[in-house]
Formats: C-alpha cells, structure tokens, sequence
C-alpha cells in the first residue's frame, strides 16, 4: 500500500516556488498562470521555438499542451521536451483532443513517445493515447474513468509515465515494480467543467507538484535519478517513481479540495472561476492530508485486451 504524505508534498511546493514553463492552449494562459500562482508556483509561458529550448534548462518543468498549437508552439514544444529530458527535468504532457484529427494526433504520439514523466488527460483522450479509443468531442470526453483504467495502466507501462485521468472522480496510474497502481481522488465541483482551463491549468500544477517532489525518494528532478536510472537501480527507479506518483496525486487532490471550497462562494460558473482561484490559494497541507484519496491496484485480468 502507498502511503501517500500530501501535507508534505503541499510544504514542498509553497516552499520551493518552483519555476513552471507552459508552452501550452492560447485559451487558457492566463487562467493558467495564475492558477500557478495562487498554488504558490511562479509561471512563464514561453512558446516561441527561438528560445524555448534555452528556457526549459532554465525552468523548473514543463507543461506541453497542444490545445490550440501554432507552428511556433510545435517547434517549441520539441525543443523544450529535448531539453527538459536531457536535464532529468520533469514534464508533463496533456493530449488534448488526441484521436479527433489526425495531424493534431499523430503529434501527440510523438511527444508520448519522448516519455514524459506524467500524462493528463480526460478519460476518452487517454483511451486514445492508448490506442483503445477514439477520443473524445474536442475537449469533452465520452468515455467513464474507471472504464479507462486498464488503458491507463497500458500507458504507463509503455510510456513510463504516471497517467492521470480527469473525470467526477479523478485516478491516477503509475507502474511501479511491474504493479499498476491506481489512486482515486474524489472531491470537485459541478461547475469545474464549466470553466475554461480547470483541466489545462491542473496539468501546469502536476509539473509544479512533480518540480518539488521529495529529493530524499530522488524525485524527477534529481541528478540522482538520472544517474541511477542509467546505471540501471531499481530502488532508486522505484523511490523516484512514488514520489513522482505521490506528486501527481498530491496535484489531482489539490484541485478536488480547492473545487469544493470554490462551490461555498459561487453563484455560477462566473464567480465560481474567481472562488476556485482563491480556494487553490487557501487551500492547507492540513486539508490535503483530510482529501478523499484511495488506493488500489489493477489485476491481471484487467489488462487491455489486444
């Protein structure tokens, strides 16, 4: 059982300030940072291909989301990924309408392909990463959560990455000592899908999570990591993986606390935006320990079938 310590991994983050690079959705840049902000992280949203790569060596992590991507952004987002893997740097990919249109996928699956630390995606998005499912209608999914674990589980395996899957209650995967591990975080609010950027933006606070995750389990972030994973330590790969699953968690928490807060001062999907910013900012490492969060594993038997 994964012990998962989020008062910790919250410390971490208000302390730490990490510096988060989002070359990511027009649409949502602005609510992006400053939900960055308000978690305590600092944002920078860098895009253009001239200096994204130089950027990402600079930047605590990055976040690669191809929402509304320009040719600037797709150069940058190559060049970031290069330099973000080289440095052991985290980063985290959010597939967004992967499977709707082929050229918009088929770059996806590049950037998947680069093995990201983490995947966020809603349900019908990650089936498709997965090659189970077609993807969704744009943006809005038309799969169920739980129906996606096993391609979830499939995506971690082939892409190392931990996959996170948006929904009313959000899961989140991680293969970990060839045991597919899956945490559910319940918590939120009806009027989150209603607000342009909530699930954008929460892919910008996993890598900020992930940035600050605990250098004694050596996180993604650390020279520690990369090294021992070459030299092929499995403790050390296997430390490095729970902190990276326990930072994601530690995100998909935050944002499930931070919604339900938001919902006591909001009279719509309006001032809800304003409260949830808010709510994200208030939000304790008192009340992440008290999240809804369970743990358990897939079976065998749940596998994808081919």
């Amino acid at each position: 059982m994964v012990d998962f310590d989020l008062r910790s991994a919250n410390a971490r983050l208000r302390a730490g300030h990490p510096l988060i690079q989002c070359i990511t959705n027009t649409v949502v840049q602005q609510f992006s940072a400053n939900v960055l902000l308000a978690v305590g992280a600092s944002p920078a949203m860098l895009d253009h291909e001239a200096d994204a790569g130089q950027f990402a060596g600079i930047a605590d992590g990055v976040l690669i989301n191809f929402g509304t991507a320009s040719n600037h952004q797709l150069l940058a987002a190559d060049a970031a990924i290069d330099v973000a893997a080289a440095a052991g740097k985290p980063w985290v990919l959010d597939p967004v309408s992967v499977g709707a249109v082929d050229f918009r996928t088929s770059r996806i699956r590049r950037a998947a392909a680069d093995r990201p630390t983490a995947i966020r995606g809603n349900a019908s998005e990650i089936a498709a990463l997965a090659g189970v499912g077609l993807g969704g209608r744009g943006v809005d999914s038309t799969d169920e959560v739980d129906a996606v674990l096993p391609a979830a589980a499939q995506l971690a395996r082939t892409t190392g990455a931990i996959v996170a899957v948006s929904g009313p209650s959000d899961a989140v995967v991680a293969h970990i000592d060839g045991t597919d591990h899956v945490a559910h975080i319940d918590g939120g609010h009806d009027f989150m899908p209603l607000v342009i950027g909530t699930g954008c933006s929460l892919g910008a606070v996993a890598v900020a999570y992930l940035a600050t995750a605990d250098s004694s389990t050596a996180g993604p972030d650390s020279a520690a990591t990369v090294s021992a994973t070459a030299a092929g330590d499995p403790a050390i790969d296997s430390a490095a993986a729970l902190a990276r699953f326990e930072a994601v968690v530690a995100a998909h928490a935050h944002f499930a606390v931070a919604g339900e807060l938001a919902a006591a001062g909001a009279h719509g999907p309006g001032s809800y935006s304003v409260s949830f910013l808010d709510a994200l900012h208030a939000v304790t490492g008192d009340q992440l320990a008290q999240a809804r969060v369970s743990h358990g594993t897939l079976t065998a038997d749940e596998g994808v079938q081919a």
